[in-house]
């Protein structure tokens, strides 16, 4: 198995190409990439927005939403690349479309797949662990389960905080550890809160952070924040 899981909020020019890099060497040997753009809602623009800002990795990006049979356009995909956005409506779309299976199926069968915050969020078991507003009604909250715990993309720890005239103050709203602690009052299941710019290599067994760091929730312990280099096992315990 061949992932490439990134939070996203890729903004600075270090960050830029390090996208460009790790893309590049998770295709490699992949002369065409089938790009899934199901949580945005045109995907003709949203194709031609990765498509340049993806092209110094040297990846040729295809739009699912182009092929006539989005079950055989998987089928015969050699990588697959989802995007971000909404992941309530990139799920609906996924189950509506009847690819969960397909995609499980290719990935299981060794082709890469790179998956951008709600690309990477919907990897995991469920969707469960977004932070997006539920603007669509999938049929059902189940993902792709390609790892064995929960993705948070966007993870950063602490309070907010906001500007108010020249003054920051702090926001009161919920952090997203407490968003993270009310999961694990309902599910078990461990979360892995990637931070900006951060990527997760797994290869079936085990990942490694890339990039930059994480903090792992797991049910009913403290919560531990991880550098660059860490490798996680299926649990997230940290080898």
């Amino acid at each position: 198995m061949k992932l490439l899981l990134g939070s996203g909020g890729i903004r600075n020019e270090e960050q830029v190409k390090l996208y460009h890099d790790e893309m590049t060497h998770h295709f490699e040997g992949v002369d065409e990439v089938l790009f899934i753009p199901y949580a945005g809602n045109d995907h003709d623009y949203y194709l031609q927005r990765i498509q340049d800002f993806s092209a110094p990795s040297g990846i040729k990006l295809v739009g699912i939403h182009n092929a006539e049979d989005p079950i055989k356009a998987v089928e015969d995909a050699k990588g697959i690349y989802v995007g971000g956005g909404n992941t309530f409506l990139l799920t609906r779309d996924l189950h509506d479309k009847g690819i969960i299976e397909p995609i499980r199926n290719r990935v299981n069968a060794g082709i890469p797949y790179m998956g951008v915050s709600a690309g990477s969020n919907v990897s995991g078991p469920t969707m469960q662990t977004t932070n997006d507003m539920p603007i669509v009604s999938p049929s059902s909250f189940e993902t792709l389960n390609l790892v064995p715990f929960q993705i948070n993309p966007h993870y950063f720890g602490g309070k907010s905080w906001v500007k108010k005239g020249e003054k920051f103050v702090q926001h009161n709203g919920e952090t997203r550890q407490d968003r993270i602690n009310e999961f694990h009052q309902h599910n078990s299941t461990p979360v892995l809160g990637l931070w900006e710019g951060t990527y997760l290599r797994w290869n079936g067994e085990t990942g490694e952070l890339i990039g930059g760091n994480a903090t792992v929730f797991q049910d009913g312990k403290e919560p531990t924040s991880h550098d660059a280099g860490t490798i996680f096992n299926g649990s997230l315990e940290a080898k």
